[in-house]
């Protein structure tokens, strides 16, 4: 059916305009004064909602099939429609078997695109499937990329599962050839193990409290972030592959980032809402919820990471949703039946001993927004990091991360004048924790449409799961 919506604050990549956006059936017909309309063309006014591009998030841990207890297709897409996220594209690891092969896919898809009740699709929105790059599996990364992967995902330490393997030099050299043949971008981990060792032989040597947030900081140094970028830097060169830099933590990267891109390197960087938000000097000791690697730095890291932002040295943001058991954070208490066994007292609020990883897709906006209007921030600066610059490097920049003509009709209704403060219930995925529970926030999500469809109203989910694919055959989506 043909309809529009109607706002006085519509996010285009020419700014935001007063306008009615005209649907066709799962795209996007027109962009025009509200009086160019046919009388007869039904219109949901939103008033001054913005309305945003549907957000796309690059770099989303699902981890179904196989730790579907973690979190699974089905909680963390409405967890992503509730956030505004209209596609998420899922890692490689954590799932069992980890998708470092073309049968490991195509037992990914059919968890996600048949592991409904009774056989159904329980995807909320559109998703992708990154490959990966671990060592030995060079000869598997062509077969990926003709199968429809729209790159690889490689960790140069240990990731935290013991299947998806990190990979050394020697192995990732091998492996590059593969990569660049296929023009996909390859997207690293980029922490290396020795700086890192080093400082946690020294803390455990001298005793180090692993309640203390200031020891986990101490234990990966900034030195381990900058000599990983700096080999990558170095392999570019070699090989001029597609290299995206993952959830940079620190700022002190950035100079060498800025040099690279003016010598015209094919590189990207992405940064997370838990670096612009959270500080270390805020973070109470025990508070395992805020781990992450690499771990959230100093306050005057933060600012630096919003100037390289602005000033295009960071292209994107994706929210490393990373989630897991409340045991396994070493919470004190969860009151919870599905939490699994409790962890051993002895062990709560161990930073050494936590997960690290931070669930985000249902606050990833207004976190970010928060942050934005405290800086003089524009949401169509946010639209760029969030929606146009992920689908770029995804490949899906012909059918999603703007509001234009023949793209798809995915949408946020976006308040950016209210506040609410995080509570369990506005949060989605399979156990709701957050580092920013009882903070309170600004801007709220009202509604989100998928392909022209409203799959959230004002935290109900009026539509059954739709959510499909998108995966590139001869580097087009489809």
């Amino acid at each position: 059916m043909v309809h529009a919506l109607y706002s006085r604050r519509v996010i285009t990549p020419q700014g935001e305009q007063d306008a009615a956006v005209l649907i066709d059936g799962e795209r996007i017909a027109a962009i025009k004064p509200l009086t160019d309309l046919s009388f007869d063309i039904p219109v949901e006014d939103l008033g001054d909602l913005a309305l945003l591009p549907g957000l796309i998030d690059a770099h989303t841990h699902i981890n179904e099939p196989g730790r579907t207890e973690w979190e699974g297709f089905a909680t963390a897409t409405r967890a992503a429609a509730a956030g505004g996220f209209t596609t998420v594209i899922d890692m490689p690891l954590n799932c069992l078997p980890e998708t470092t092969d073309v049968e490991a896919l195509a037992l990914k898809r059919e968890a996600a695109a048949t592991g409904g009740s009774n056989g159904t699709n329980q995807c909320m929105v559109d998703y992708a499937l990154w490959g990966g790059a671990v060592d030995g599996n060079q000869d598997c990364l062509e077969p990926l990329a003709l199968a429809g992967v729209p790159g690889f995902k490689s960790f140069l330490i240990y990731p935290g599962c013991d299947g998806f393997t990190s990979i050394d030099r020697a192995n990732l050299e091998l492996a590059l050839p593969h990569i660049a043949r296929t023009g996909l971008p390859l997207l690293v981990h980029a922490e290396l193990a020795p700086s890192i060792d080093t400082a946690n032989a020294h803390l455990n040597a001298t005793g180090a409290d692993w309640r203390k947030y200031a020891t986990y900081l101490a234990s990966r140094p900034d030195q381990a972030e900058l000599e990983a970028i700096a080999l990558l830097l170095e392999l570019c060169r070699k090989y001029r592959f597609k290299l995206h830099i993952v959830h940079l933590s620190t700022a002190q990267a950035l100079p060498m980032l800025r040099a690279a891109k003016v010598e015209g390197l094919p590189l990207t960087v992405e940064t997370c809402p838990h670096y612009l938000h959270l500080c270390a000097e805020e973070i109470p000791d025990g508070a395992t919820l805020c781990k992450c690697a690499p771990p959230i730095r100093s306050a005057a890291n933060r600012e630096l990471l919003w100037e390289a932002l602005k000033d295009g040295t960071i292209d994107l943001i994706a929210t490393d949703h990373s989630p897991c058991p409340p045991h396994m954070k070493r919470l004190a208490a969860f009151d919870d039946a599905n939490a699994g066994a409790p962890a051993d007292s002895q062990t709560f609020g161990r930073f050494d001993l936590a997960w690290g990883g931070i669930a985000s897709l249902s606050t990833a906006l207004p976190v970010l927004w928060t942050n934005c209007a405290e800086r003089g921030i524009t949401l169509p600066q946010l639209a760029q990091w969030t929606s146009a610059a992920p689908a770029a490097l995804a490949g899906l920049s012909s059918q999603v991360g703007s509001i234009e003509v023949g793209k798809h009709a995915n949408f946020v209704a976006f308040d950016p004048e209210a506040t609410f403060t995080v509570t369990p219930d506005v949060l989605h995925y399979r156990y709701p924790i957050s580092p920013y529970m009882h903070t309170v926030l600004r801007g709220a999500v009202r509604s989100t449409w998928l392909r022209g469809t409203k799959i959230f109203d004002n935290q109900t989910f009026p539509t059954p799961a739709a959510g499909r694919e998108y995966a590139l055959v001869g580097g087009v989506s489809r």
